[in-house]
Order: C-alpha cells, then structure tokens, then sequence
C-alpha cells in the first residue's frame, strides 16, 4: 500500500527575514558574524526594524529541505505551528505554493507570534541569524497527527526540536508513529552547540534511528573526538550516517560500506541552505533507492545551486539539474 507521503518533515516553522549588510553594521548591532543565535522577543523587533530592504521567505531547517523535496516532485508534509497572524499565513500559503502540505493550521489566540530568524548576509556570503522562536518551539505532541507521521515513508527531523521538553515529545511520537507504521527515521544534528546540550539523546538517536546527517563539526561534538574516530563511533552505532565537510569531500557510511563523495567548489552568493539542501538532494536519493555514492552526489548538487543565489531555497529545477549531472 503507498503512503501520503514520501518524506515528512518534523521542525521549527520559521520566517526568514533576510537582508545584506556589511561587518561594521554587525559589530555596530552587537551581532556575532556567522553563527545562529536565538534572542528574545523585544531584541528580535529591534533588529526586524533596523534591516534595510528586507526580503522574507519561509524558513527553517527541515522546511527548507521539504521545499528542495517538493521541487524534485515527491509527496511531502511538515508538521510545524505558525500563529494565525500575518507572517504565519504567509508561511503557511508559501508552503503550500511549494508543494508541501502544511498539515497543522495557524493557531488563532493569545499564543505566541509566528517565529523569525532575522539574517544578514555578508559581503562574503557569511549569514549571521538572529533567531526569535516564538510560537514554533511551542510545537508538541498534540501536533503530530497518526493519519500524518504514520502516512511517511520517510520521516526527517530537526535536532533543535530536542531544546524545548514539548518538542522532544512531538518527535518521541512521531518517530514511534512513523515506526510502527512500517516508516524510516532520521534526524539532521542541526548545529554542534545543539549536540553538545542534547549529547546523551543524540548518542542514542543515532543508534535507534536509520539515517543521521551531521557535519565534521556536529560528529566531532556528538563523540567529542577527531572525526574520523567519531566517524567510525558513529557507524558502528547507526544504520546509515553522512557527514558533509565545508568545501571537501561528503563521507557517507552504512555497515562494512563506506563511500566519499567530491564536491565542486564554489564560492557562495548566499551560503544560507546549503546544509538544507544537501539533506533535500540526500533524502531523494534515499526516497528513490539510490546507491549511497549517487545521495552524496545529489546533495552536493542541490546545495551548490542554492549557494548560487540569495536565499535558502532552490531556484532552478533540481530533477533537471540532476539529469545534466547524470545523476537521472
């Protein structure tokens, strides 16, 4: 019997609000140049009013990835919560543009704004994120419906979830649902301070799901060793990990098969999405029963034509891209 869905995606439904600025406006706001930090509510309106020609687009991690999914044409969901305010009705319109059942609505009430990551983007292509999480880490079990994680063939998470005690719930349940309906599992460790606060969970995820995707830094982190012995940690206790290397090659490892992937250097436009889309190009691969060597190659396509442009979604057809790399 085929499922709803192909991959669903369980994370943080955020709106990115993305404008370019130079190192000076960075120091002058107090913002630390190339990494992600979460602030509160009042700084986060402060920045939203200090960003110059601002663009916005649907965001977050595993979001991101649905739409490179939905691009490449399979069947994709996102359990995710927006509030019924103006930018949660943006988000949840433009995932539904891009192919993507926003299976939960906007929640009217007095709860908490639709989340924002306000990002500005360096002359060098560096992005530095202020990320306000509002009403996306609200996310809880009650969100995750049977007829939608039990509907996946594949299931793919978002490690920030495990922040907050509702979200590791919301995941705690629609891995078991997705399981138990036949489905696979898997999460992407998402940033190497998010694996050092949730090491013991994560140690354990990757031993009971069936992909995990994580880069040098996140793997030498979750093991707190060298990579390769973290490497070979990690494939002794997984049944497929990918580890993505900034500007080398993809290592991917399931059993007694390990497999190294080349990536074509590129200097980025944009580098927002390009471990987004790497997971997209993956998870299709992984969808569609590819060899590891032929997942690898489709994540390192997919995530240099979104370093290509601004913004964290792709803009040209992947499955076309695809084809002209030989890879369909």
């Amino acid at each position: 019997m085929s499922k709803t869905y192909q991959v669903v995606g369980i994370g943080n439904a955020i709106v990115d609000v993305l404008t370019q600025s130079d190192d000076s406006f960075l120091e002058l706001m107090g913002i630390q140049k190339g990494i992600m930090q979460l602030v509160e509510r009042e700084r986060g309106e402060m920045l939203y009013g200090a960003m110059k020609d601002r663009t916005q687009a649907p965001g977050g991690s595993v979001a991101n990835t649905l739409a490179g999914l939905g691009n490449l044409g399979l069947k994709t969901g996102f359990i995710g919560r927006v509030h019924d305010d103006a930018l949660g009705q943006f988000y949840a319109r433009e995932m539904a543009v891009g192919g993507t059942d926003f299976v939960n609505p906007p929640v009217p009430g007095g709860e908490l704004p639709t989340s924002r990551s306000m990002i500005f983007v360096s002359p060098d292509g560096e992005r530095s994120m202020n990320t306000y999480l509002g009403i996306s880490a609200e996310l809880g079990p009650e969100d995750v419906a049977d007829d939608v994680a039990g509907q996946a063939e594949i299931l793919f998470l978002e490690g920030y979830l495990y922040d907050k005690p509702k979200g590791k719930e919301a995941f705690e349940r629609a891995v078991k649902v997705c399981r138990d309906a036949g489905g696979k599992t898997g999460i992407a460790l998402s940033d190497p301070f998010c694996v050092d606060r949730h090491r013991d969970d994560f140690r354990r995820l990757v031993r009971e799901l069936d992909y995990v995707i994580g880069n040098s830094h996140e793997w030498e982190s979750l093991y707190q060793t060298d990579l390769s012995s973290a490497l070979e940690q990690a494939a002794a206790d997984s049944g497929l990990i990918v580890c993505t290397r900034s500007g080398d090659d993809v290592v991917l490892v399931k059993g007694d098969e390990q497999v190294s992937v080349p990536v074509n250097k590129v200097v980025p436009v944009d580098a927002t999405g390009a471990g987004d889309q790497f997971a997209a190009g993956f998870l299709y691969g992984y969808a569609t029963g590819q060899e590891l060597a032929i997942c690898g190659a489709m994540g390192n396509a997919a995530a240099a034509e979104v370093i290509s442009h601004f913004g964290a979604r792709p803009e040209t057809d992947l499955k076309v891209l695809f084809q002209q790399k030989g890879l369909i």
